[in-house]
């Protein structure tokens, strides 16, 4: 029979270990830089030394005489190359096309020898002149935002009429991402096709994107990518040096691999760029929003597109009925923004989280009640009603276990010893996203399965996701299923970022595990089969094993035995999943969640330190609460690097990301961890998919940091409104 709901429930819900944790802590996990191909080279960018400006000659002669040195591309030199009308990619610019300087680091050739020392020692001799202009590197100022995100009632008026008000400004730095494994290509080309190592949270658009910028058709591009050592939205589109990778396989007829610096992924691979937002809150006396105003300025390249989307979260979080959302892009000579954990939502939830907070200041009011005070009952920004949302438990529970009903409201009025505690809470949400997505399905003889599905496992866990949902519905062991991911020549999936890869396969696996499920049951109740002559609707699966499903749970014949009265070796079955956007129409479909945070400030010895946060989830049903809670957990540790540590400076005369490196960029480490306490509601959201699951990678850092500077006020008395905290703004 079908199954409308999970019939073997048990292998959701679970703490499931991870089924590829064994290769990874043993080595057999390949990594992109890991593969050695025959004959392989070794490609390193030349990178420009000027932000703004153009080239005016290029000397390569000296490179190319150097030992072991077999090509110097550059723009005199490239084949062709083409934009890309469809997928999505940041630098749309192909790499070497045309002599305009537009950021610190932008690609002018690359160099291919026979080993990486000769490539950059040869990358180092080639000679570049410019005509350099100043670059204009400054963070977005008092620049317009004409463009309405967002919009119910009147705003200005009822702000002007407010009782209460709160208008303020608040920054954010740019961040870059400082995955542990950098970006990589290795690019083989055998003269009609391509096959690309890549470290990329997106495969299927990766083949797509380069199969339109190299003139070839998408069956001529392969991508690979097994494993991933994080990417956090820095890997989930094309960058330039993939190109060239390709570029240069072709052109030579070998392998090519090309890992960039870590110095190269602060220029040339992305970043969360530096944003302005100013918030205008008005509310009555009793805690009543009548007028939220949201405009934010975001930093941009020169060419390119991306906005980060400040706006996203604030017409649905709380009830008002005049609510303004209008944005502006602030254009620099910088490479381009791309997204970062939580693009958008995440700056534009400090904002709106800073500012409340600073309105319960201004109200005398508990920051916890005024939350609650302006709940809504549905998405007032569409009209539509939540498929389900629970934010006022996530800050009852989250305030219980965190002891909120102890919070004295006084500034620097809690302390242990010399040392002064500061308390604060943020609510955080982020949206539900779907995409299409197939996978197949297999069911073997010797009573193992595998699932294939071309999206990739980031580190977060989709390898053993998926292998769960397959176990519950065949009753297979997880350690008799094997799941391939990460290659484009399996069913299409989808990317691995917008907290969007768990939703997306629940429907596409499930029905392939069905399909191939009832082939099972269909052979056994074939002439010759153990239930022949019995309707297959009467049969089920449970324990890797075909039976009456109104028999005893461990009753049943073993699928071997089942496919081998067939004389099969395996069945299978295709599912397919859609982006949801009918249910889109219907509903608003997010997830919500609270954090409460506690500080400490040692005023002696100036030592800040965050040292308790509690954290409650909305975010439907948690599949694997162990790789879950993961999830929140290292969400919230790079929240305290977002809000205490990171920031990406540049040279206003050169343009250049001065601490580009891991020793000037500081980010979060064990020893700056808090204690954490994570939990999760458990609300399934059956209406966006049958296994109540929403995505919540992102969600743990939104809000995180708006807790963490409302704990900082709370301790010191001093607001900080431009991120990250510095000790100098608490002196």
């Amino acid at each position: 029979m079908d199954h409308p709901r999970f019939v073997h429930p048990d292998a959701i819900g679970q703490p499931s270990t991870r089924i590829d944790g064994p290769a990874k802590v043993s080595g057999a996990a390949r990594y992109t830089a890991d593969f050695m191909l025959p004959g392989m080279l070794y490609a390193v960018p030349v990178c420009a030394t000027i932000a703004h400006g153009r080239i005016t000659g290029l000397d390569a002669e000296a490179a190319r005489a150097m030992p072991g040195v077999h090509a110097v591309l550059h723009r005199g030199n490239r084949p062709s190359l083409y934009r890309a009308a469809s997928g999505s990619i940041d630098e749309a610019r192909p790499p070497l096309d045309d002599d305009t300087i537009r950021y610190y680091g932008q690609y002018v050739a690359v160099v291919a020898a026979d080993t990486l020392e000769q490539a950059q020692a040869a990358a180092r001799a080639v000679r570049v002149s410019y005509e350099a202009q100043a670059p204009d590197v400054s963070p977005p100022a008092d620049e317009d935002t004409p463009n309405i995100e967002s919009q119910r009632g009147d705003a200005a008026t009822a702000y002007a009429q407010a009782p209460v008000q709160v208008d303020e400004v608040y920054t954010t730095p740019v961040e870059t991402h400082n995955s542990m494994e950098l970006h990589a290509c290795v690019a083989e080309y055998d003269g009609q096709s391509y096959t690309l190592y890549e470290t990329s949270q997106g495969v299927v658009n990766h083949r797509d994107v380069m199969a339109q910028m190299l003139g070839v058709g998408k069956e001529s591009v392969r991508v690979i990518s097994h494993y991933l050592g994080s990417g956090f939205g820095g890997k989930l589109w094309p960058w330039p040096h993939s190109l060239l990778a390709a570029v240069a396989a072709r052109q030579l007829g070998r392998p090519v691999k090309l890992v960039i610096s870590r110095a190269m992924t602060f220029h040339s691979a992305g970043h969360r760029p530096h944003t302005r937002q100013r918030m205008r809150l008005g509310a009555t006396r009793d805690g009543k929003l009548v007028s939220l105003r949201h405009h934010y300025l975001s930093q941009a390249s020169q060419l390119d597109k991306y906005r980060e989307r400040c706006g996203e979260a604030t017409p649905r979080m709380y009830s008002t009925p005049n609510l303004q959302v209008g944005w502006g892009l602030a254009r620099r000579h910088v490479g381009a923004p791309t997204s970062m954990r939580g693009p958008g939502a995440v700056p534009g939830m400090y904002a709106l989280e800073s500012a409340m907070d600073e309105l319960a200041v201004a109200l005398q009011m508990d920051p916890v009640e005024l939350r609650l005070r302006n709940e809504p009952e549905h998405d007032e920004g569409n009209g539509l009603p939540f498929s389900s949302r629970h934010l006022r438990e996530c800050l009852r529970q989250g305030a219980e276990r965190f002891g909120w009903q102890r919070r004295q409201p006084g500034l620097g009025a809690m302390r242990q010893g010399d040392t002064v505690l500061g308390w604060g809470v943020a609510s955080c949400s982020w949206l539900a996203l779907r995409m299409p997505t197939d996978a197949r399905v297999t069911l073997y003889a010797d009573g193992s399965a595998r699932l294939d599905c071309a999206t990739q496992d980031i580190g977060t866990g989709t390898y053993t996701v998926l292998a769960q949902l397959v176990s519950a519905e065949t009753g297979i062991a997880l350690d008799r299923i094997q799941v391939g991911l990460g290659d484009t020549q399996l069913p299409p999936g989808p990317v691995s970022g917008g907290s969007a890869a768990t939703a997306s396969v629940v429907p596409a696996a499930l029905q392939a595990t069905r399909e191939a499920a009832r082939a099972a049951r269909r052979l056994a109740a074939q002439p010759g089969g153990p239930y022949a002559g019995k309707p297959d609707q009467e049969l089920s699966m449970h324990a890797g094993r075909v039976r009456l499903s109104a028999d005893r749970a461990d009753a049943g014949v073993p699928l071997g035995r089942v496919l081998a009265a067939a004389g099969v070796a395996s069945v299978s079955g295709e599912g397919h999943g859609d982006s949801g956007g009918a249910l889109k129409q219907q509903y608003s479909i997010n997830s919500y969640g609270a954090h409460f945070v506690e500080v400490t400030w040692h005023p002696a010895t100036a030592r800040l330190r965050v040292s308790r946060v509690v954290t409650v989830i909305d975010g439907g049903r948690i599949i694997n609460p162990r790789t879950g809670r993961n999830q929140i957990e290292g969400a919230i540790v790079m929240g305290v690097g977002m809000a205490m540590l990171e920031h990406t400076h540049y040279d206003s005369r050169s343009g250049a990301p001065v601490n580009s490196n891991l020793a000037d960029y500081i980010v979060a480490t064990h020893a700056d961890a808090p204690r954490l306490d994570v939990s999760f509601l458990d609300y399934p959201d059956y209406i966006w998919n049958e296994a109540g699951a929403r995505g919540i990678g992102e969600i743990g850092l939104a809000g995180i940091a708006a807790a963490i500077t409302n704990a900082v006020y709370h301790a010191t008395g001093v607001r900080v409104r431009d991120l990250p905290v510095r000790i100098e703004d608490l002196l």
